[in-house]
């Protein structure tokens, strides 16, 4: 039976549910756009995309802060960092004074690759919000800033 059917519909923050609901629905539109439009052109998950985006714009980024940026576990990124040596995209470098972290770093074909797919990427983004002027994107974006300030994301 239906958790919402049996709630008291008066103790509901409609609202509350709508933002998250839209936010929600906003999110999986996304991935799920960019993946079949863009990033099955070379390949990539949306995590694997994340995690050159990542060394793309960070180089040598430890596996735990690639964890953290991308929501993932250690053993998540360990799986796809494996997945972007095999196609030479990235390789890892332990650290010479604590063996215990590691470090991933793009390759040359790497760079190639995010520099080829991400002008497709963002192309993709500016798809997804063109029903708002300028004044609406700046807006919606605080107010998304505001949303992660507040539950530390």
């Amino acid at each position: 039976m239906d958790v919402l059917t049996n709630a008291k519909i008066g103790s509901l923050d409609l609202k509350s549910i709508a933002v998250v609901t839209n936010i929600y629905r906003i999110a999986q539109g996304l991935r799920n756009k960019m993946e079949r439009e863009v990033l099955s052109q070379y390949g990539l998950s949306w995590t694997a995309f994340s995690l050159l985006y990542d060394l793309w714009v960070r180089e040598g980024e430890e596996t735990k802060a690639l964890a953290e940026s991308a929501g993932v576990t250690k053993a998540t990124i360990s799986n796809i960092t494996k997945t972007l040596e095999r196609k030479e995209l990235c390789y890892r470098k332990s650290d010479v004074r604590d063996r215990r972290k590691t470090y991933v770093f793009l390759t040359d074909e790497g760079k190639k690759v995010i520099e080829e797919l991400y002008p497709h990427f963002h192309q993709g983004e500016v798809e997804i919000v063109s029903s708002l002027d300028s004044e609406e994107k700046d807006y919606i974006s605080h107010l998304l800033r505001k949303v992660i300030r507040a539950n530390k994301f």
